[in-house]
């Protein structure tokens, strides 16, 4: 009994490869399991750099950069007190990276996933940070009259 036990939990040897090749061409893996540890990870789709090789390490990633400097910007205008326009410059930093990252071919580090999710994500964050500082109040600049009938019928006296 113990025998046949062993031989049903025997982990099957699968002679075609099913894991990517290395740098030699010959595949790392022979099994259709998982490794325990995952070793490495695909680069995004646009993750290589935005300038050539001998380029020095800011050039490289520049488009990273000039979103971070946008970002800077924006929250040193808002510690000035200038909370809305320095608002709308953080939110039209990750739309400018959402832009880029739809219209370069490489971004360096501002490719994190795939092109689609990275300018959903940076889209929707940067519109929504710039419609919320329009909205801020007091004297909001931009004005939605259903949202105030939603908020007096949702909160009543």
């Amino acid at each position: 009994m113990s025998t046949q036990h062993n031989e049903a939990f025997e982990e099957p040897v699968v002679s075609d490869p099913v894991s990517a090749p290395d740098a030699e061409g010959v595949p790392r893996r022979t099994t259709r399991r998982f490794p325990l540890f995952t070793r490495d990870t695909a680069r995004p789709e646009g993750g290589g750099r935005a300038a050539p090789r001998d380029a020095p390490a800011p050039a490289r990633q520049w488009p990273m950069l000039a979103v971070l400097a946008m970002v800077a910007l924006g929250l040193l205008i808002t510690a000035f007190d200038l909370f809305r326009v320095g608002i709308i410059l953080i939110g039209a930093a990750l739309l400018t990276g959402a832009v880029l990252r739809w219209l370069l071919p490489g971004v360096g580090m501002l490719a994190v996933r795939s092109r689609f999710t990275d300018i959903a994500t940076y889209g929707v964050l940067g519109g929504t940070i710039v419609l919320l500082a329009l909205m801020a109040q007091p004297d909001p600049w931009l004005q939605i009259p259903f949202l105030k009938d939603t908020l007096h019928f949702t909160v009543s006296n």
